[in-house]
């Protein structure tokens, strides 16, 4: 706030309102991708559906549960041919330890990223997110992420369109917070945090 105009003027806006991290890590990454081009409402109505059939006795969703389905059963509760291989191929990183998930609190970003993105149906902003919002990484800015250029379009730049480097360059001042900076950016424009 002290560095940032517009951050003196957005962080009180919001109150206590902050980021807080939801589930394990295998979960939130197939959520995410179950939730891949579709609706929120669509999305929430396939997730319940793959994880009735999916989850255990205590309502987690394992990797070796998803890989006793074969595509036939996992298209069955609406899930695309794509996206259940996307799931497949998810489950079978976890299952064979091919991420290192004990070892992600020693790890920086990017390497976590490029841990992630080895997955199909993963891209850097999926990941950059899974930092933001599962990791609880500080100093993440996803300039992939049009809800981030448009809150800087709009707090910053009397709403004229701005480039991925002047987001950087702005970016750089957030540092060492910039998922914080993002965050607060993504409530001006919408006050009701998405769970991911």
């Amino acid at each position: 706030m002290k560095r940032d105009r517009v951050m003196k003027k957005l962080i009180p806006q919001f109150g206590e309102a902050r980021l807080q991290s939801r589930g394990d890590a295998f979960t939130t990454l197939a959520r995410s991708i179950v939730g891949q081009q579709i609706s929120v409402k669509a999305a929430q109505s396939v997730w319940e559906k793959f994880a009735a059939v999916v989850a255990d006795a205590e309502h987690r969703i394992q990797p070796e549960r998803v890989l006793g389905l074969n595509t036939p059963a996992l298209r069955a509760v609406g899930l695309s041919a794509r996206k259940s291989e996307y799931l497949s191929d998810l489950a079978r990183h976890f299952a064979q330890e091919q991420v290192h998930v004990g070892q992600w609190d020693a790890m920086d970003d990017e390497a976590i990223i490029e841990e992630l993105v080895a997955i199909r149906g993963i891209g850097r902003w999926t990941a950059e997110m899974f930092l933001i919002f599962h990791l609880m990484r500080p100093n993440v800015l996803p300039l992939d992420d049009l809800g981030l250029l448009k809150g800087i379009s709009v707090n910053y730049f009397s709403e004229e369109p701005v480039s991925r480097a002047e987001a950087r360059e702005l970016g750089e001042g957030w540092a060492p917070y910039r998922s914080v900076a993002t965050w607060y950016l993504w409530r001006s424009l919408d006050p009701v945090p998405v769970n991911y």
